[in-house]
């Protein structure tokens, strides 16, 4: 098979104190996400996609909350270490498709450089990264803007070296 398909999620409760850092993007906002890294959810869920596709596990699995080396991580350094355990399979990225679900703040001013920053980190083309933002009309931890959630799916293609 040449190719490969992943799903992630990711969910982060909002508070007080801590920066929102949404593909990398620091956000200005009253809240930001807690997290034992900087609880980026979308670029969380991109790894939880990439490593899926690949039956790789999760993030957890290679930056434990229980590792102090990882506190405050930032992401986009975790996305690449992710990205090259990828490639060294043999694969590389053909396309991201990602959503964010947040009540606030709005997210749409932010989604170019969103895009722009994952695809430099990963090597591509910020066409080849899709993120999208939308509400939860107000219902569960999300609507009542308790929390964030980002959901990714990943279409991974075999290295040509490799096919």
């Amino acid at each position: 098979m040449n190719f490969r398909i992943g799903n992630g999620y990711d969910v982060h409760r909002l508070v007080t104190g801590r920066p929102l850092i949404l593909g990398g993007v620091t956000i200005p906002h009253e809240l930001g996400l807690l997290g034992h890294s900087d609880a980026d959810v979308l670029t969380h869920a991109i790894m939880d996609a990439m490593l899926g596709a690949l039956s790789l596990g999760d993030i957890g699995h290679y930056f434990p909350p229980s590792d102090p080396q990882w506190a405050g991580a930032d992401s986009l350094v975790l996305l690449a270490k992710v990205n090259q355990l990828v490639q060294a399979e043999g694969w590389h990225i053909s396309n991201i498709d990602s959503v964010v679900v947040a009540e606030r703040p709005k997210l749409k001013p932010h989604i170019q450089n969103m895009r722009g920053k994952l695809a430099q980190v990963l090597g591509l083309q910020p066409t080849q990264v899709g993120v999208k933002a939308t509400t939860n009309e107000k219902l569960d931890a999300v609507g009542r803007e308790e929390a964030i959630v980002a959901h990714a799916v990943v279409l991974l293609m075999r290295s040509s070296a490799d096919a």
